[in-house]
């Protein structure tokens, strides 16, 4: 794609990854909505801020009627809560799925026929979930969000395949952990810049590959699974 001709959204774009993506969109030309759920928090120079809640319907739908230009879209919105599967509240539990699963499901079936109307502008159009390492190694004290996070790998896997014909690339960044404010927790020399992330996601996304690995971790527990991304 000409990341020149590229109008993107970003979800959850007021702070951490999602901020430094929409900063490095910005950067490449590209013209960016920052979505977020309180708008008034994105203070990113250079974008369109915009009211999105993704688990929201209404606000979904109201997001994909104003950013009527998109033809990428960065499904980055996430929460942790850090709940065990067993003994953690089922509250929290849904609340994990219905934002990395239902959440991202339902802004790309709303976006979807946004990014078929303009694919011509870039000569494509793209979508990139965000997942995790995670998605693939699951320590029972993350229970729900590891849960949610392979959920989310099958649910791109599937949709790359179902887009693939529309001539809409699908790709997942897998990654562990970064320093943002959701994990201030874990000691600093096992997190992750999450700049260096963003721009290595989208330079793999541009390229059309379909998997972008984040960091060292990432990679060696991908290198551990038996069936290669198609």
């Amino acid at each position: 794609m000409n990341t020149e001709h590229v109008t993107a959204l970003v979800t959850g774009a007021n702070r951490g990854l999602g901020r430094r993506f929409a900063e490095e969109l910005v950067g490449r030309g590209a013209k960016v909505y920052a979505a977020a759920r309180n708008p008034e928090t994105i203070d990113v120079p250079g974008v369109i801020p915009i009211q999105l809640d993704i688990t929201d319907p209404e606000s979904i739908r109201r997001a994909a009627a104003e950013a009527g230009d998109v033809n990428v879209l960065v499904n980055n919105a996430g929460v942790s809560t850090r709940a065990t599967l067993l003994d953690g509240s089922l509250d929290d539990i849904r609340l994990e799925m219905e934002t990395h699963y239902f959440g991202t499901l339902q802004v790309t079936r709303a976006f979807v026929p946004v990014i078929e109307r303009n694919l011509a502008e870039a000569d494509g159009g793209a979508i990139l979930n965000v997942l995790s390492v995670l998605s693939w190694t699951h320590p029972p004290t993350s229970g729900a969000y590891a849960a949610a996070k392979a959920a989310g790998w099958a649910l791109t896997d599937a949709v790359r395949t179902e887009l693939a014909p529309k001539g809409i690339h699908v790709a997942a960044l897998h990654v562990g952990y970064m320093d943002t404010d959701m994990v201030t927790y874990v000691p600093a020399d096992q997190k992750t810049d999450p700049g260096v992330v963003a721009k290595l996601a989208l330079d793999g996304l541009f390229a059309g590959e379909p998997e972008i690995l984040g960091d060292e971790l990432t990679r060696t527990v991908r290198a551990g699974l038996s069936s290669p991304p198609r």
